[in-house]
């Protein structure tokens, strides 16, 4: 396993649990994915890793900040996606970001089916009930492990 996706699976792991458990990602998170994937990106690189690292960071915090400033998706969303772009580089960033909202349209679906199926046990009228918020720090961790697997 590469260092890479080492520090990629523990703050992914880190951000999932918070976010299912509290709805909210804490700071520190984002913050250590953005510094250990530039170290990382770095030490197994040179320049070019770090210039890499950098690119991720602003390039998935500039796709996420659009689903952000339409009330999507929350901060601490598009902060997660800036650190863990910063870990899985400007080379994966895309099929990361792809890989996540593919992912978090499933989430989605299950949530809403989720809800649709609590609201029928509880007897609510038509069996339908309102999500008011979907954890996405699991599609975003998963994303990008998905994206640093070696293609074959």
């Amino acid at each position: 396993m590469t260092m890479q996706m080492a520090v990629a699976i523990s703050l992914g792991l880190a951000a999932a649990v918070e976010d299912i458990a509290r709805r909210r990602i804490s700071n520190w998170i984002p913050v250590v994915a953005l510094t250990a994937g530039v170290v990382t990106l770095s030490i197994e690189r040179g320049w070019r890793g770090a210039l890499s690292s950098v690119g991720g960071a602003l390039g998935g915090f500039l796709v996420f900040l659009i689903f952000y400033c339409l009330g999507g998706m929350g901060g601490g969303d598009v902060k997660l996606m800036a650190g863990l772009g910063a870990v899985v580089g400007v080379e994966h960033l895309v099929e990361a970001a792809l890989w996540t909202a593919g992912l978090g349209g499933l989430l989605a679906g299950l949530c809403v089916a989720l809800a649709a199926l609590k609201g029928l046990w509880n007897g609510a009228s038509g069996g339908s009930r309102r999500v008011e918020s979907i954890p996405y720090a699991p599609a975003i961790a998963l994303g990008s492990w998905l994206a640093l697997l070696p293609k074959t």
